[in-house]
């Protein structure tokens, strides 16, 4: 009975987004335009502006929704590059925990019993490493952030290790889409936010995470008395 609500408020939220489509209004144009007014609402409503840009950040990760390379830009011009980053980390971080949940408490029963093999499987190699696995999946820009959430809610991983791996493993992405809002006006697109080099440093990153764990697999592979 409670997931059969759960799945119908999920439902009914996603629903009307799409019927309102508000990521119509999410445009780089329409961030130009009224950058002066976003900027004095937050000086007159400080920790309303605050709480509501975690609150919609939530929103995005918990329903899948579109707009947060937007808001990441907007809360660079909004709050500034410091306060900017913190706040997108919190939000985006919460509302992936919550889809998190949401697919672990809904859907896990019922893909272990139809592809209890494969999850087995995959469960053996993400669980001896959670920390690595998760900040190399954040790291890397080659995974959909939403899959990742999705995916990872249907493995043993513990909550603890998800959230973490998550808000450490999506900073320096969240650092580069932040710091875009001090130019924004020499921004046309958002493709032209994520460079090759950009792109090139953060798989770097993510394949340095793997290396203690490839270390480890190498090592545990060795013949006893072997040295490496």
């Amino acid at each position: 009975m409670k997931k059969a609500l759960i799945l119908f408020l999920l439902f009914l939220g996603i629903a009307s987004i799409i019927y309102f489509n508000p990521g119509q209004y999410l445009t780089l144009e329409n961030l130009k335009q009224n950058r002066d007014l976003l900027e004095s609402f937050y000086q007159a409503n400080t920790m309303a502006m605050v709480g509501g840009y975690i609150a919609i950040y939530m929103m995005i990760g918990l329903f899948l929704l579109p707009g947060s390379t937007f808001l990441s830009i907007g809360a660079g011009v909004i709050f500034g590059p410091g306060l900017g980053v913190f706040i997108v980390n919190i939000g985006s971080t919460l509302g992936a925990t919550l889809a998190f949940l949401v697919s672990r408490y809904l859907l896990q029963d019922w893909i272990e019993k139809r592809f209890s093999k494969k999850i087995q499987n995959v469960n053996d190699h993400l669980c001896e490493n959670p920390t690595n696995c998760v900040l190399f999946l954040r790291l890397v820009p080659l995974f959909p952030f939403f899959a990742v959430n999705i995916s990872l809610s249907l493995s043993k991983i513990p909550l603890r290790f998800f959230f973490f791996g998550t808000m450490f493993g999506t900073l320096p992405a969240t650092f580069v889409y932040v710091n875009a809002g001090k130019n924004l006006a020499s921004i046309n697109s958002f493709s032209d936010l994520m460079s090759g080099r950009i792109w090139g440093t953060l798989t770097l990153l993510g394949m340095l995470i793997l290396v203690p764990v490839i270390y480890k697999k190498i090592k545990s592979k060795k013949a006893p008395g072997e040295k490496f």
